[in-house]
């Protein structure tokens, strides 16, 4: 599906401000001036918040080779450079996050795509990744990056899609009563999981029960419907939902630990493993787990019970789970050696966590310096050419210096890549060769595929030091920010105090991810 500014223009029902050229490529959304990549084909939303004004960044996208906007104040437009307005093409609408739903509505509808859509207060970004890695053997998976499941974050994981995906894994959060047919409609999703229910996001929300209604609503139009009925309040609002019309002819598979469900299963735990039995419409089930946390095992359990679903059998789903990584939720930034900045983000390797990966890459203002190390991409459902010609194309656009790449499908595609790029047949012929003195004050991403041990190279590249080591986790920093920002009335401002130089994790990235986060002062 290939949009143009004019055409969006329409499907948004916007209006023209001013038109340079309507016939304009547009391949890529964006809504963080700090965050732009294929700046050309960018159409950029100037979204509105408590915290934040997009307008404010119009003339910074300009100056970094946007020329294609969707406004909602018409005075910020009037304000710009003569030059500015010249060479760009602005369309006007009420509201810009609606407008940007519009168009991933649109954008959906374009597809006959089976779609998994996933809810709860826990869980959802595990059970997402860890169906991407069962299935992605069979289907050509499109799914939400990292956890994009907001307002905002669902049209950009929906607005992935093209005609090479059979699959989507969507998540769908919600913090407050009216959200979820906003992301029901832009998922559309033939079937739902819903993780579990718990007191997270619960300050606007009448009760627990209200808040269950609000996430089913996600659910209104699929055909199947996967839960855990041992969450009682959950179950009396299903049974309840069974009553309506329209929810009698869904497919419910509602599984128990307890004997309580459709489906049910007994666990034993086996040292550091759990045994899972049950009976799924006749068939035996049985399977050892790799964990025995009850977080895991419920999160597994509904891949399990979607996988039986598909008409895959036990031996299949045994030697999948098998193999399960775990979901990283944390990105590692290091000080590497010669002053480099290493950032850590293997767990996964597929085009889309590369490309969001690159982008963190792209924060590290400290270097001028940026290099990839890449493993081969596995199971990627294209052909190697294909795939590293988008990879290829993705470094160009993300503006990466120096390219490392690893394994015998990169290196028989190394003509599409840069002259200075590197290439070895494997980790240990590079860590053989381990040229230290090419790495100096860059920002290095090592991003590759569990089977080659990246984490050597990056115990190689991180500086040693016989010192008490302190990492920071980025993501329980904003985990940590969004707890104390939901006390707070909407219209608090917050200061952000950080001691000791960010504690010598590197104030740059501090102030990058505390800036994302919209932190007042």
């Amino acid at each position: 599906m290939q949009y143009n500014f004019q055409k969006i223009t329409e499907i948004i029902h916007g209006k023209v401000l001013l038109e340079n050229t309507p016939e304009t490529k547009i391949t890529t959304l964006a809504y963080d001036s700090r965050i732009l990549t294929n700046a050309a084909e960018t159409l950029f939303f100037a979204l509105k918040g408590a915290k934040h004004d997009g307008h404010l960044h119009l003339q910074e996208c300009f100056l970094k080779g946007v020329r294609n906007f969707v406004v909602s104040d018409q005075n910020a437009v009037d304000k710009l450079p003569e030059e500015t307005k010249k060479q760009s093409n602005f369309t006007y609408v009420v509201d810009t996050k609606i407008a940007l739903q519009q168009l991933a509505v649109f954008h959906r509808q374009q597809f006959n795509l089976q779609a998994i859509g996933i809810t709860g207060s826990n869980g959802k970004t595990v059970v997402k990744e860890w169906l991407n890695q069962l299935l992605q053997q069979d289907y050509n998976i499109v799914r939400s990056p990292k956890s994009f499941n907001s307002q905002i974050g669902v049209p950009l994981s929906v607005w992935q899609i093209n005609e090479n995906h059979n699959l989507g894994i969507f998540e769908a959060g919600i913090s407050k009563p009216g959200e979820m047919q906003n992301l029901a409609e832009i998922i559309q999703p033939t079937i739902g999981i819903f993780t579990n229910i718990g007191e997270a996001h619960q300050a606007h929300f009448q009760n627990i029960e209200h808040k269950i209604q609000e996430k089913l609503k996600l659910f209104e139009n699929s055909e199947t419907i996967i839960y855990c009925t041992d969450y009682d309040v959950l179950e009396a609002a299903i049974l309840d939902k069974k009553t309506h019309e329209n929810w009698q002819t869904k497919a419910f598979f509602g599984w128990s630990l307890y004997g309580n469900g459709d489906i049910n299963f007994n666990i034993l735990t086996q040292g550091n493993q759990t045994k899972i039995t049950g009976n799924f419409k006749e068939i035996n089930v049985e399977l050892l787990l790799p964990f025995t946390d009850k977080a895991s095992i419920e999160n597994v359990l509904h891949c399990a019970v979607l996988l039986l679903h598909l008409g895959f059998d036990n031996s299949t789903i045994q030697q999948r789970i098998s193999g399960l990584q775990a979901v990283e939720m944390r990105l590692e930034i290091k000080e590497g050696i010669n002053s480099c900045t290493i950032i850590n983000d293997s767990y996964s390797s597929d085009l889309q966590s590369l490309s969001i990966a690159l982008d963190t890459l792209n924060q590290q203002n400290q270097h001028s310096q940026k290099t990839l190390i890449l493993s081969d991409i596995f199971e990627s459902g294209k052909s190697s050419e294909n795939l590293y010609s988008e990879v290829a194309n993705l470094l160009k656009q993300k503006n990466i210096h120096n390219f490392i790449g690893i394994g015998n499908a990169l290196t028989k595609q190394s003509e599409l890549f840069p002259q200075n790029s590197r290439f070895y047949l494997s980790t240990e012929a590079f860590l053989k060769e381990f040229p230290a003195d090419d790495f100096y004050n860059q920002a290095i991403l090592i991003k590759g595929s569990r089977a080659f041990q990246f984490e050597q190279i990056a115990r190689k590249l991180q500086r040693k030091a016989h010192v008490t080591e302190l990492q920071i986790n980025l993501s329980a920093l904003v985990h940590n920010l969004n707890a104390y920002r939901s006390l707070l009335k909407p219209e608090t401002g917050i200061m952000a105090m950080v001691k000791a130089f960010s504690y010598g994790s590197g104030s740059f990235e501090i102030a990058n991810i505390l800036q994302f986060h919209k932190v007042d002062y």
